[in-house]
């Protein structure tokens, strides 16, 4: 099983791996340069591809980046909850959450990709406005993740933008794959 699925069952084993693989894909990147840049970079990304490509799987099972990209956009409105919580209570508790059964049961395959980019887009910037203002004290404030543990506002930062390249890659993939 790769270090970057999520499953239903099992999460927790692991969470550790999985964070060290994200965050191995930031490296020395400024994370705010990488969450400012994302949504301009899914715009290029498309560019050139057919609604008919948008929705083509790279082999059956896998997703399409049509469904790639609405899970960025959900994955944005998590991040949104979490990123409040942080700021606004103490040592919050973080709940985890199915990606395949969010594309499943939210009909990610029915989305139309640019407008999950423009989803997508609307709550970056409001994330961004948020975490950009942060004080170095905010960036300490930590949620209580539960498959994860301690998360700080700094820590989902960098662990956001990991999976914003994380997904950018996928989506590189998935062109070449259906091209």
């Amino acid at each position: 099983m790769s270090v970057f699925t999520n499953p239903a069952t099992g999460a927790a084993e692991h969470a550790a791996a999985y964070v060290s693989a994200v965050l191995e894909l930031v490296g020395d990147r400024e994370p705010l340069a990488v969450l400012r840049e994302t949504a301009s970079a899914l715009a290029r990304a498309i560019e050139g591809l057919s609604p008919q490509q948008l929705h083509q799987p790279e082999q059956p099972g896998k997703w399409s980046i049509g469904q790639i990209l609405q899970h960025l956009a959900d994955s944005e409105v998590v991040s949104a909850w979490r990123i409040r919580l942080i700021l606004a209570q103490d040592r919050p508790p973080l709940t985890g959450y199915d990606q395949d059964l969010w594309a499943e049961r939210l009909h990610y395959d029915l989305d139309d990709p640019p407008e999950a980019i423009e989803r997508f887009a609307v709550l970056r910037r409001a994330n961004l406005r948020l975490v950009e203002r942060a004080s170095p004290a905010d960036l300490k404030r930590v949620g209580v993740h539960v498959e994860r543990g301690e998360e700080s506002l700094e820590q989902i930062r960098r662990l956001s933008a990991g999976h914003d390249l994380l997904h950018l890659r996928q989506i590189e993939r998935v062109r070449h794959a259906i091209a």
